[in-house]
């Protein structure tokens, strides 16, 4: 038993939202061997080289070849070139995992994604036109090196809200200091939530405030590099959650209510089957409304309600439509719909990844029976990124391949009515409720042959 404990010991978690000076002890002690392993979010992938390590495991496809075999490249560095290291990758119950074990082609026969990116998005644009103008002004010139007439929109906005000043010779940097130190090149931009232990009033960390309300909520439990912490007290105004070290028995996992507002033009094309599918601007509006406590078999233990702020994200949505005649036709009922569309949109968002070079976290979904913009069954897949990062066009380009992938992995599933590896979601703020499983495959079905039959194909 001693010997175990001191294994124990020598094996230490790591994430992103470490202090620096945690973060980097973490790294010296693993480069010095002082550590025999570390339990890492992606936080290691990129920027970060120690040398000496012998193996890597992966739990589940981090989501793009990319990062893959960044991952994999941890282990095997240093020493001689000769050197061989381990590197494996331990499937997740979920769509796309189970998609690449049964099609490993995928993986190995596959070049490396192109990056994605809409380097016309306001969001995207503005912070690298601050940044170029505090290190030389602009002149109207150089907009046509930013996307000319949308870098020139987005220039207009910057000198109304003061931060960039136009002058006869061009446009300057307002402030103090330089624009770069507030660009966050691994976040989402919208700042950081403190985490703080009440008791010792120490900094744990930092989670993304975007991330917050699910994940530091009032009551949530929290890990801090392997230790139990319970949430207090989450002061959104502020921007610090405080905690208390605690080792419950339960987990907690939040509930959340979601809705799509489409606002904008859309590309838009009607097919056959009464199927319609598009791609445009659409407003993400987001509220925590409770969480789940659940013991480690999965009972849960009770509902807690909560009441939270709602959250906006302007991005982009790939949708389709479906027409009620048509499942009715198929011999849906009216009261399974809404779990068809459900399962059909928990496993489209589990492959995208596939066909965007995009991570399952960077993407979200909403399905309903009558939505509100289109009147009809809607199934949308929506970028997680403000202003959109390019997957839901992706995803648009290739929604042929990318839906008939989804139909043959859903139908192909072993399952009766549903599980992990096709329709089932662990971010659903739902709770996966409902679902449909065999409906599911009757709308891919009928989406797929629609496509098919088009004349005028997109992607294919």
């Amino acid at each position: 038993m001693r010997e175990e404990l001191d294994l124990a010991r020598r094996v230490a978690a790591y994430r992103g939202g470490y202090l620096p000076e945690d973060r980097r002890e973490l790294e010296r002690a693993l480069d010095s061997g002082e550590l025999l392993g570390l339990a890492s979010t992606n936080a290691l992938e990129l920027g970060i080289d120690i040398a000496g390590l012998d193996a890597v495991v992966i739990a589940g496809y981090p989501g793009t070849l990319a990062a893959l075999w960044q991952q994999a490249g941890r282990a095997g560095r240093g020493g001689p070139v000769d050197r061989r290291a381990l590197m494996i990758c331990v499937a997740r119950q979920d769509p796309l995992d189970t998609y690449l074990v049964r099609h490993p082609e995928s993986v190995f026969d596959r070049p490396m994604e192109s990056a994605v990116i809409d380097p016309t998005n306001p969001f995207v644009l503005g912070p690298h036109l601050t940044c170029a103008a505090a290190e030389h002004h602009l002149t109207v010139d150089d907009l046509d090196l930013f996307g000319g007439r949308a870098a020139r929109l987005v220039l207009d906005q910057l000198v109304e809200r003061r931060v960039l000043r136009r002058r006869p010779s061009g446009f300057f940097w307002a402030s103090p200091g330089h624009p770069a130190e507030r660009v966050n090149l691994r976040g989402s931009g919208t700042g950081q939530v403190a985490v703080v232990d009440r008791d010792s009033c120490r900094l744990l960390g930092t989670v993304d405030a975007h991330r917050a309300p699910s994940a530091v909520h009032t009551g949530a439990v929290h890990l801090h590099r392997g230790e139990s912490y319970v949430v207090d007290e989450l002061d959104l105004d502020a921007g610090i959650a405080f905690v208390r070290a605690e080792r419950p028995d339960w987990t907690t996992v939040s509930r959340s209510q979601s809705t799509v507002s489409m606002i904008g033009t859309h590309r838009s094309r009607r097919l056959g089957h009464g199927v319609r599918v598009g791609v445009g601007p659409v407003e993400l509006t987001t509220q925590v409304v409770g969480y789940l406590r659940r013991r480690p078999d999965g009972q849960v233990l009770d509902v807690v309600d909560l009441d939270l702020p709602r959250q906006t994200l302007p991005t982009r949505a790939v949708w389709y439509t479906i027409g009620l005649d048509a499942l009715r036709a198929e011999g849906i009922r009216d009261a399974d719909v809404p779990g068809a569309l459900h399962a059909a949109e928990h496993a489209a968002i589990g492959l995208l990844p596939l066909f965007a070079g995009c991570d399952r976290m960077d993407i979200g979904g909403v399905s309903t029976a009558a939505h509100q913009d289109t009147g009809e069954p809607t199934v949308l897949v929506y970028d997680g990124y403000p202003g959109g990062a390019g997957f839901a066009d992706r995803g648009h380009e290739a929604i042929g391949q990318w839906l008939a992938a989804v139909r043959d992995a859903v139908a192909g599933c072993p399952c009766e009515s549903g599980c992990p590896s096709c329709v089932q979601s662990p971010k659903c703020g739902n709770g996966n409720h409902p679902l449909d499983k065999a409906a599911a495959v009757t709308v891919l079905r009928l989406v797929v042959d629609a496509l098919a039959a088009d004349v005028h194909p997109i992607g294919g």
